[in-house]
């Protein structure tokens, strides 16, 4: 399934547009899922907080450290605890940089982003004719569990094709759950 980018939709930093819900349009009818993995766009008031580009493996090492800085950089000081919400994230990081990386094409772009109440990942391939797709019947230790991984530990988790990339994203509370309930 592709998606036609919105023809006035701004450029990011990499040169990617990127539609909104209201001018995204598929071009296989109604059709709003990919093995399991719905098509959405990012939520319309994410603002970008930081940028990691890749281009090996080798440098998920430094995209895990500089994640927990930034969350902890952009957390607001009086929701500073976020529990084991940047635990989550850097996994969900790692596995869907690492499928860009084995699966995509480079660069792997990998960007935090942030709404009111929540953290955004959006990693971002430039392969946008394939689609992502769930694995069921691999071995536990066999790999492929990326996208079964964001949708548990994510609030939400969509994927959109753009120009020449696509993109992947997941979304996190920034307030923890169990600190609101005390």
């Amino acid at each position: 399934m592709d998606e036609k980018p919105a023809r006035d939709a701004a450029p990011d930093c990499c040169g990617t547009s990127h539609p909104t819900k209201e001018s995204t349009q598929m071009t296989q009818g109604n059709s709003t899922t990919a093995g399991s993995l719905r098509i959405s766009p990012l939520p319309l008031e994410a603002a970008e907080l930081n940028v990691w580009t890749l281009m090996t493996a080798t440098q998920l090492r430094d995209l895990r450290a500089d994640l927990i800085a930034a969350l902890n950089e952009h957390t607001p000081a009086a929701n500073s605890r976020l529990a084991d919400i940047p635990e989550r994230m850097v996994l969900v990081a790692t596995e869907l940089a690492t499928n860009a990386l084995k699966h995509g094409l480079p660069p792997t772009i990998v960007r935090l982003l942030r709404t009111r109440n929540e953290f955004v990942l959006d990693v971002a391939d430039h392969d946008p004719t394939t689609s992502p797709e769930f694995t069921e019947t691999r071995p536990v230790d066999g790999g492929g569990r990326g996208l079964h991984l964001a949708r548990a530990f994510a609030l939400d988790v969509g994927w959109y094709s753009a120009d020449s990339t696509k993109h992947i994203w997941a979304a996190f509370p920034i307030v923890d759950a169990d600190a609101d309930a005390s």
